[in-house]
Formats: structure tokens, C-alpha cells, sequence
């Protein structure tokens, strides 16, 4: 499976996914295709604001299998599907999850570095037309747009 393929699986496999789920108050954070062959994956990350439930992932494990077979999205012998939320540290991908997660601690890594640095820890402060706002200590903000982040994710205060 070439990777310009893959993609269109997991993009066909977030629309149907995002169907589901959009009627429930359900988000889909995010679709990871992994594997190859039989040992194939499909794990699926789901959220909504007051947490995710045992049922809500059953819920859409059946509702988005029965789909993807019905459908034959992914080709080839077989998958494995797993539901689950994102956790305490959770990726942070859109503008949305920005904006949600104001105030609350983050762990980012740049592209490219901003201030002579690339890894960041503060908290989110917020996004404007595409330019996130971090703060990594009090009373300092740095800004850098959404497109130079190579990954971002909630920390965990312990």
C-alpha cells in the first residue's frame, strides 16, 4: 500500500468516523492506519468535553466497523479496530484544541526554533488567526504560527 493511498484511507476513515460521531457530541481527535497485512491496525482517539465513556468507545467501534466492512475502506485480509480516548496527555493537533485547552499546560515542539529554542513548556494562552500564544512563565508569551508546530500535547501536572 503506497503512502498517497494510505492517506486516502485515513482520510475516507475520519469523515465516516467524524458522521458518527458528530451526532453524539463526540470528537474525533485523531485516526492512526498502522501495520501492514494482517497485524494491521486502525486505532481511533475520541474525546468529548465531560470525558469518554466505556459505551461511547463501543458505540463507535461497532457503529464505524460495520461501516469500514460494509464499505471495504480498508483493503486487503483484515484489521484490528481500537477505540479509545486520548488520555491525561493528549495531542494537540487543531485550532480548536487550542482554543479548548486555554490555561491548561502544554508541551510543544517547534519546527523551527523561536527565541533560539524549539521545545516549549507553558501554558496556552490561546490561538488568533493561526498564531498560538504560549506562556512559559509568568507575565512572558511567546507566539509562533500553528503551521511551525511539529507536535503539541497536553502535560499532566502530577
Amino acid at each position: 500500500m503506497s503512502l498517497i493511498g494510505k492517506d486516502a484511507i485515513v482520510a475516507k476513515i475520519n469523515e465516516i468516523a467524524e458522521r458518527i460521531a458528530d451526532p453524539e457530541g463526540i470528537e474525533i481527535v485523531e485516526v492512526q492506519l498502522l501495520g501492514a497485512g494482517r497485524g494491521r491496525l486502525l486505532r481511533l482517539f475520541i474525546d468529548r468535553p465531560q470525558g469518554v465513556s466505556h459505551a461511547d468507545c463501543e458505540f463507535m467501534s461497532q457503529q464505524l466497523g460495520t461501516i469500514l466492512d460494509v464499505e471495504d475502506v480498508i483493503p486487503g485480509d483484515s484489521y484490528t479496530l481500537e477505540v479509545s480516548s486520548p488520555g491525561l496527555e493528549r495531542k494537540l493537533f487543531k485550532p480548536k484544541d487550542f482554543e479548548r485547552f486555554v490555561g491548561q499546560k502544554a508541551r510543544v515542539v517547534l519546527r523551527e526554533p523561536v527565541e533560539n529554542q524549539r521545545r516549549w513548556e507553558g501554558k496556552l494562552a490561546g490561538i488568533t488567526e493561526g498564531i498560538v500564544a504560549l506562556e512559559p512563565s509568568a507575565g512572558r508569551v511567546i507566539h509562533f504560527p500553528l503551521t511551525q508546530i511539529e507536535k503539541a500535547n497536553l502535560k499532566f501536572e502530577w
